[in-house]
């Protein structure tokens, strides 16, 4: 079977160019990410940096390897699907080819054995190239995350041979397993149907492509119903699995959901005599079109969902912020200037929170362990009783009124570390240790930038306070206006003043920024390999039609019309896959539509319009692109003797 394989791949190469590609690029968009995540763990802290520094560039590494973990789940989805059908495909596109093998005398059990040593030759050929395009990849993955400032700036990812371990299987494994199905397929049609192209052979939706896409939207459904009544977490988390299960449901069903698009789209496409053709095509060549669509529905679901409810959550947190500060101004300045607006005109409150270059030790409590650690960052001294009268307070334990003297209340930040009420943490102050109780635990809030300790100003020296970096809400006293204000701060030369909706829009475009970064990582390359998918598909799809397209230009069509007619076929699967991966976001977003009503009492959903213009777009023009390229291939010899060769 191997000679046979060999002789085959040599023959049909074409046909197979676009599976290996979709291995390679699998491994090596596996096989980088695993080799950054590696190298993250085994970076070392330059001697001589600061507890503060350390500590950032510590959260930094922990950030990128949990980022790249989550690159690497989505990555393996990418592939295993992305390779799957590409396989299933490429198997369908042989049919006839498969059927003269079953004619001179090959068995079922030949025929799955011939495909499985095809998908082993790929694999190992796949693995090997994307063993190597992972070394590149790995660097600029590395470079992504360091201009996105989610690594520093001399980080360098190192090679560990123990990722082969994981290249082969994703390499071999996925070859093997995504042909395996298509090759029983294969081989349960009976011969004379596939020759024909009628029973078994025609028969797109097989059993268990009906129970995946079934179950799967089945699934999707209940968690786009569940989604309407959950809190804004649960709401976010059923977001990204709708985004993928809804993906792979309509790409399963896909040869049931785009001939009826395409009946809606005929209304346009009947118009001319080149679109009742390409119509005519998109009905007829259903798993063409099916396996065209299937990449974008997956791009365009993952790529908007995922933008979507990134950019949402960012949008709940400004409106969040906006509603747990009570004041009007926002003043930037230093410890020192600080002090001076509570002397401005139409000041009645003024509320400084100022960021102190200090350390805590505490202990951390989780899951019947617990462990000691040190804090430098987000740590915000504050007067209690003005920072109550300006905050919205939402206690999870304690009270603020015993913030004084040698004390410290859990931030935000620390809602969720597991740090006990009433135990005495180690602050260290100037180089000098002092004992603090904790007194107070804060809710833990949506934003990304939240404090992790506040402590009483009583507790700092004054010079400390006075180079500290000052964040000051301000109350304006009643007959002032808040620009008169502004201006008397501005004159003053005390710092920056905005106000708090200025103040909340500029945090929420920050945490916007942040989303991207991360978006950024998780979907660009896998989003190219998405995009690479497409093109394959488009190729196989064109290369495979060289005697229709000939069949088509001896009945009186020019070479110029077959490949216009195409085009518009193939534009036609392209408005299909993004509408149906539209819907799939829409879906997704749909429960974060309703977390913002109820807790917002109004709709705070990030649509990426400009996003959607763009991928837009950008299908429309690599996919036409792929099709008048393959079209002119395909056509460029004679037709007579392609249709003289077909009979």
């Amino acid at each position: 079977m191997l000679t046979l394989a060999l002789a085959t791949f040599r023959d049909r190469w074409r046909l197979f160019a676009g599976a290996i590609i979709a291995v390679a690029l699998g491994v090596a968009l596996v096989q980088s990410s695993l080799l950054v995540m590696v190298s993250t763990d085994r970076a070392p802290i330059p001697p001589g940096t600061t507890g503060q520094a350390r500590e950032e560039l510590r959260e930094g590494y922990a950030g990128a390897a949990t980022l790249l973990g989550m690159t690497v789940m989505l990555s393996a989805f990418l592939t295993i699907f992305i390779v799957s059908s590409t396989f299933a495909f490429t198997v369908a596109q042989r049919r006839r080819d498969l059927a003269l093998l079953r004619l001179i005398g090959g068995g079922r059990g030949q025929l799955v054995a011939l495909l499985l040593a095809e998908a082993l030759l790929l694999g190992l050929v796949g693995t090997a190239v994307g063993v190597l395009v992972g070394i590149p990849a790995m660097w600029a993955q590395s470079w992504l995350l360091i201009a996105l400032d989610f690594l520093p700036s001399g980080f360098t990812p190192g090679w560990d041979g123990g990722v082969l371990l994981a290249s082969v299987p994703v390499g071999v494994g996925v070859s093997l397993l995504g042909v395996l199905a298509a090759s029983r397929r294969a081989a349960k049609v009976r011969p004379l149907e596939a020759l024909r192209d009628t029973g078994g052979a025609a028969r797109v939706m097989t059993p268990a492509r009906w129970l995946s896409g079934l179950s799967a939207l089945a699934f999707t459904i209940w968690m786009v119903s569940l989604a309407q009544s959950a809190e804004l977490l649960g709401a976010m988390m059923m977001a990204l699995g709708i985004s993928i299960t809804g993906a792979v449901a309509l790409s399963a069903l896909s040869p049931l959901v785009v001939p009826l698009v395409g009946r809606a789209l005929g209304v346009l496409l009947r118009r001319s005599t080149l679109g009742e053709l390409a119509q005519a095509n998109l009905r007829d060549g259903v798993r063409r079109s099916a396996s065209t669509a299937a990449p974008l529905i997956v791009l365009v679901a993952l790529l908007l969902g995922l933008t979507g409810t990134l950019g949402s959550l960012a949008l709940m947190a400004g409106e969040e912020q906006r509603r747990l500060v009570v004041g009007d101004l926002m003043v930037e300045s230093s410890g020192a200037s600080a002090q001076k607006i509570t002397a401005v005109p139409g000041v009645a409150t003024a509320s400084s929170e100022l960021s102190i270059p200090m350390s805590v030790t505490v202990r951390h409590h989780e899951e019947g362990r617990s462990w000691r650690r040190t804090h430098y960052s987000g740590i915000v001294a504050v007067d209690a009783p003005s920072y109550q009268r300006t905050h919205r307070i939402r206690l999870r334990a304690g009270s603020l009124a015993r913030l004084h003297g040698p004390t410290i209340a859990l931030g935000p930040g620390m809602a969720r570390e597991g740090i006990r009420l009433n135990s005495t943490v180690t602050a260290v102050i100037n180089g000098r240790p002092t004992r603090l109780k904790v007194v107070a635990a804060l809710r833990e809030t949506l934003e990304n930038y939240s404090e992790t300790f506040l402590v009483p100003r009583d507790a700092i020296p004054a010079a400390t306070l006075a180079n500290a970096r000052a964040h000051t809400i301000i109350q304006v006293a009643p007959g002032t206006t808040p620009a008169a204000v502004r201006t008397a701060i501005r004159t003053a030369g005390i710092g920056k003043v905005q106000t708090i909706a200025q103040w909340a829009d500029a945090r929420t475009a920050a945490q916007q920024r942040g989303n991207i970064g991360i978006l950024a990582v998780l979907m660009g390359m896998a989003g190219g390999y998405a995009v690479v998918a497409v093109i394959n598909a488009v190729v196989i799809a064109g290369a495979e039609r060289r005697t229709e397209f000939a069949a088509a230009r001896v009945t009186g069509l020019t070479r110029t019309q077959v490949v216009r007619a195409a085009l518009i076929e193939t534009w036609a699967v392209t408005s299909i896959g993004l509408a149906l991966g539209c819907t799939v976001a829409a879906g997704a977003l749909s429960g974060m539509l309703a977390a913002s009503l109820h807790a917002a009492g109004r709709p705070l959903v990030a649509v990426p319009w400009t996003l959607l213009a763009i991928v837009t777009l950008a299908a429309f023009a690599i996919t036409g692109a792929a099709s008048i390229w393959t079209t002119l291939s395909a056509t460029r010899p004679p037709p007579v003797t392609l249709v003289a060769a077909r009979e």
